[in-house]
């Protein structure tokens, strides 16, 4: 009784003290007098983009429709909204509290797992990376080998149902030749042994998936036993999803590359990537795209330059690789364009960059015709800012995820707005 009586002035209070965020507006919108940079076709000068039913209406046609509100973006640049390729973003809220952590379940083998049964739809952290222009994200689990099933998703919605973005794919973080951190204390002996266990078991995982397959095929699904990591796993073997293989040593990424192609696995996306760049040519070769990042990292060898991280993005595009960026961040998802930033001053170049963050990762994930530049019958996932997004000075003035008018408002700028005013001030 004393607990629950303790529960309920602390929410009181709360309620008391902060209103919740603002809800998202939906309709009609023309966005006049912008610069509206496509992404794929090109730059237009003091232009007008109209929304409507949650899409692009028309870009470029300075037609304003009666019905529509009209913002003035005299002096504003529009850009599509911005996709991380890969977060935790929904899958954990307190670090230091394991029962608000869904990204790591227990098991090896649980591609069954689905991050859109687990990302949880009112986390503190997605209003955060909204207001700096994020509006998708690739929601990725971590921690075993087929650790289970990622998705993308547009940052609005009440349910994962209405945050569905139409890709899906299996992770699998292939076995790794490098140390787990500084307090890895294994000898190179004992490293080369668990590598060669993990490989025994994913080949084997393989084999027995590959089995599911062809019982599966020879009898129409009905001589099987339930099995859900294979059933999981069987539109994969089929060439119907896509399998994200995380692979970050030079070394781990062309062992990748090799039993992908080995298992005549159709349709491949490289995450993490760290060390492409010392294996560029071979990723090429290869035609599997990447996601890579994070961008403001860290050498992975004490002994590379500081800036590797930075460059590697620009290294791998320049032999041929088809490269998005992501952050791999849970709070931090909001720094998507500064990573991208980082990569066009280290040789990406700023409309690469702009693309590896836009229209890239969404042909990557296939849905390029839905999102990831502005086009009409797209969806209307845009940003609005005063001056280049990838710069840290830019303020997002406006954003729409879906047609839907999304207040930029997060328990931050409460914050800031409740102490900025505070009522009552300090005596005097």
């Amino acid at each position: 009784m004393r607990m629950l009586l303790t529960i309920v002035i602390v929410v009181g209070f709360a309620g008391a003290s902060f209103s919740q965020i603002p809800k998202g507006e939906q309709g009609t919108f023309a966005l006049t007098h912008a610069t509206i940079e496509t992404v794929t076709k090109g730059t237009l000068q003091n232009s007008t983009l109209v929304i409507r039913d949650g899409l692009i209406a028309s870009v470029g046609n300075n037609d304003v429709p009666s019905d529509a509100k009209v913002i003035d973006c005299t002096g504003l640049y529009i850009y599509p909204g911005f996709i991380d390729g890969g977060t935790r973003l929904g899958l954990s809220e307190i670090g230091s509290d394991q029962r608000t952590q869904d990204y790591n379940e227990v098991g090896g083998l649980i591609p069954q797992m689905k991050v859109l049964t687990a990302i949880n739809p009112n986390s503190v952290m997605i209003p955060i990376a909204r207001v700096n222009g994020v509006t998708s994200a690739l929601v990725s689990p971590t921690t075993g080998l087929f650790c289970g099933t990622a998705a993308l998703v547009n940052l609005h919605g009440y349910t994962p149902d209405q945050m569905r973005a139409g890709f899906e794919g299996i992770v699998l973080e292939f076995p790794s030749t490098g140390r787990n951190g500084s307090n890895d204390t294994r000898s190179d002996e004992e490293i080369k042994k668990s590598v060669e266990k993990s490989m025994k078991q994913l080949n084997e995982i393989w084999e027995k998936a590959v089995q599911y397959y062809k019982i599966d095929s020879a009898t129409n699904g009905k001589g099987l036993s339930y099995y859900p990591e294979f059933e999981a796993l069987l539109p994969v073997v089929q060439g119907k999803q896509h399998l994200l293989i995380e692979a970050n040593a030079a070394c781990d990424i062309t062992t990748a590359i090799k039993w992908a192609e080995e298992k005549e696995i159709e349709k491949v996306i490289l995450t993490g990537v760290a060390e492409g760049w010392r294996v560029a040519d071979a990723i090429a070769k290869s035609g599997i795209p990447v996601i890579t990042g994070p961008v403001l990292e860290l050498p992975t060898r004490p002994y590379d330059r500081y800036d590797k991280p930075y460059e590697n993005a620009s290294i791998m595009k320049k032999a041929g690789v088809k490269v998005a960026l992501r952050t791999f961040e849970i709070e931090n998802v909001r720094n998507l364009p500064y990573h991208a930033g980082f990569a066009a001053a280290y040789g990406l170049g700023r409309e690469e960059a702009l693309r590896a963050i836009t229209i890239v990762p969404a042909e990557i994930f296939g849905v390029a015709d839905k999102m990831g530049s502005l086009e009409v019958g797209k969806q209307a996932n845009i940003v609005v800012a005063d001056g280049d997004p990838l710069e840290t000075k830019t303020q997002i003035k406006y954003l729409f995820i879906e047609g839907w008018m999304i207040p930029l408002v997060t328990r931050q700028t409460q914050l800031y707005d409740e102490f900025l005013q505070r009522q009552p001030g300090l005596k005097k």
